[in-house]
């Protein structure tokens, strides 16, 4: 059998997991990737070591299904996201912060937290920072060695998770676990893509 041919039945399974994935995360509001689309491939019946779609796949698979399924309302919630993510920026203005996460990109549903990068010398700086405004924090395990500590806040809108993170990793490109280079925008970004 030609090489080609047997490569056929795993894109196409890819594809049948991205696309269950990205049904499962808008519809039930997953939004762990990898959880989506462990889920995706075991509801299509395949077997453990099926090959798994990237993130990216699945990111395509999920603006195609909002812009089909969820476009009406979709956008106005994008934007009441990205205007709460914007008063977080002006009020942790002192931490360097920056909208990351799918606010930022556009994916985010009703279950979507807002992510939100800060510069400290110590979680406990912003802690108390919050605190000191009778904002309530919740702390939140975090899946990376780099990160000081996750904030957990609410806000009218969405839960925000307040990533932590020292001065010296400002510099540093972040990525998603696929490799991709994560996307961040400061303030003043922000209030220009909200002024398209």
């Amino acid at each position: 059998m030609p090489r080609h041919e047997s490569l056929r039945p795993s894109l196409s399974s890819r594809a049948s997991i991205a696309s269950a994935a990205a049904r499962l995360m808008a519809e039930d509001g997953i939004t762990d990737y990898h959880q989506a689309k462990r889920k995706a491939a075991r509801q299509l019946g395949l077997p453990e070591h099926t090959a798994l779609p990237d993130n990216a796949e699945v990111e395509v698979e999920l603006r195609a299904y909002r812009s089909l399924f969820q476009e009406d309302g979709h956008a106005e919630l994008i934007q009441a996201l990205r205007h709460t993510a914007l008063e977080l920026l002006d009020l942790l203005a002192q931490f360097q912060p920056y909208l990351t996460g799918s606010v930022l990109d556009g994916t985010a549903g009703e279950h979507s937290k807002i992510d939100i990068l800060l510069f400290a010398d110590s979680a406990k700086e912003v802690e108390i920072f919050l605190l000191n405004r009778a904002i309530d924090v919740r702390h939140v395990e975090s899946r990376n060695e780099r990160v000081e500590a996750v904030l957990l806040i609410q806000t009218d809108t969405a839960d925000a998770n307040l990533v932590v993170l020292s001065p010296q990793q400002e510099r540093v490109n972040l990525k998603h676990r696929d490799g991709r280079q994560r996307e961040r925008i400061r303030a003043d970004a922000l209030r220009a893509l909200l002024a398209e």
